[in-house]
């Protein structure tokens, strides 16, 4: 049984406040200005009401990671508050997917190959936007089957700044910056420290992506120490995933 408007409305504020201390003590860390990071609401398997709700305290910042649940949260959301949000597409993405997600999403994560690149870049002309803001995403993992670039090796960093090139180089989608997942196993430290190498490899030939999508309920100081400007919280938030998606 899901809790009444009130009891939610006080838990979302609880945790609010709990997830915004620990921004503010990470930052205070690293010697960086909690004003520097944005906070994105992972909202995904979680009601319409509680991203309306999330509106109301301040969180304008939604993620999202299946486009057939964000499509429609994010048509419905208006119906809920007058709150302006900003949808962020934060999962791996199907090329047949990337036409919807190309109509409501503000910033597109997880552009992870050449391929999703440019449907993207159809679907925003489809959607005749002027531009979209995409991060191209840098796999931290181990695996080297890891599908997006990695940050392992230098002919794999190389891959990735093609894949920027190629983004920047369009004339619909803007490169944004990056964005990456720690792996489960392992020090998060070390992994966003080679984050912070490709990131400046990056930044010398494109110095306006700046945006570092990194670091999430369970590992954000560190992902605050090695630079991250976003950080993407659900669990902290919103707390355990209702039953049927667990």
């Amino acid at each position: 049984m899901s809790s009444p408007p009130e009891d939610r409305l006080a838990e979302l504020r609880d945790n609010l406040a709990a997830v915004r201390s620990r921004i503010d003590q990470g930052c205070l860390a690293a010697g960086r200005s909690s004003q520097e990071i944005t906070l994105i609401a992972v909202t995904k398997f979680f009601p319409v009401t509680d991203a309306a709700l999330l509106a109301e305290l301040g969180v304008t910042d939604l993620g999202e990671s299946r486009d057939q649940d964000a499509s429609v949260k994010a048509a419905e959301l208006a119906e809920h508050t007058s709150v302006a949000v900003r949808w962020h597409f934060i999962g791996r993405l199907q090329r047949n997917k990337a036409r919807s997600v190309a109509r409501y999403a503000d910033l597109v994560h997880s552009v992870d190959r050449q391929s999703l690149a440019e449907a993207l870049e159809d679907g925003a002309r489809r959607a005749e936007r002027p531009a979209l803001d995409v991060l191209v995403q840098l796999s931290l993992d181990d695996d080297a089957d890891a599908k997006a670039p990695t940050g392992r090796g230098g002919g794999a960093a190389d891959e990735l700044m093609r894949l920027a090139d190629r983004v920047a180089g369009s004339e619909v989608l803007r490169l944004a910056g990056v964005m990456a997942i720690a792996p489960l196993k392992g020090d998060p430290d070390q992994a966003f420290s080679r984050l912070a190498e490709v990131l400046q490899r990056l930044r010398e030939n494109h110095p306006a992506a700046d945006v570092v999508s990194a670091g999430m309920s369970d590992d954000l100081e560190a992902a605050l120490r090695h630079g991250a400007t976003h950080v993407r919280i659900g669990t902290a938030l919103l707390g355990r995933r209702p039953q049927q998606f667990r």
